[in-house]
């Protein structure tokens, strides 16, 4: 075995078959929620990053628009599994599909953290929404909100858009951070 090469026996399970439904050709949540082999507490819980270069916010129609969206949306799964990677967007919208399974994001829609550089502030502006009804625009996308927790999102420059976990039950569990309480929601404050 060589040093960057993974070792089968050492992945558990879900790693394993994560990273083979990876390689063989994307990582679709229809994928993993349509596994009927799968035990429903071996599934990994999957969280997402989009990243832009701005944010573009219409507090009147109550959207946000993320402007020159990266082609791929990141997701990492937290403990046991630890898995990381990328998709390209239009496999990450099918997460939006009924084809998902029952708690898909339409279904169920996804809390979210954006966080927005605004020039000239030492920190940047972070808001938690949920976000719905998804739809790009050219190299764009838009996103319904509705503010979740304290302020609610700003127009600026670069930007990250951490959205909440898919997978059985949703949210991240009491214990893991303190985000959530098994359920997406707002959370424990």
């Amino acid at each position: 075995m060589t040093p960057n090469a993974p070792n089968d026996a050492l992945l558990n399970p879900a790693r394993r078959r994560l990273l083979a439904m990876a390689a063989g050709g994307g990582l679709g949540l229809p994928l993993l929620a349509g596994t009927a082999a799968r035990a429903e507490d071996d599934k990994p819980m999957l969280m997402f990053v989009q990243l832009a270069s701005g944010t573009v916010v219409d507090e009147a129609a109550r959207t946000i628009r993320l402007v020159n969206l990266s082609p791929q949306t990141l997701y990492f799964a937290d403990r046991p599994d630890r898995i990381a990677g990328h998709v390209k967007l239009d496999k990450y919208l099918a997460d939006w599909t009924a084809a998902a399974g029952a708690d898909n994001f339409s279904a169920d829609p996804p809390n979210a953290a954006l966080s927005v550089y605004e020039p000239g502030k030492d920190d940047s502006s972070v808001s938690i929404i949920e976000i719905s009804n998804p739809r790009v625009e050219g190299a764009d996308i838009l996103y319904d909100y509705k503010v979740i927790h304290d302020a609610g999102p700003v127009s600026g420059g670069e930007t990250a858009l951490f959205i909440d976990m898919i997978g059985v039950g949703g949210g991240v569990g009491v214990g893991f951070h303190g985000v959530g309480v098994g359920v997406r929601g707002p959370g424990v404050y």
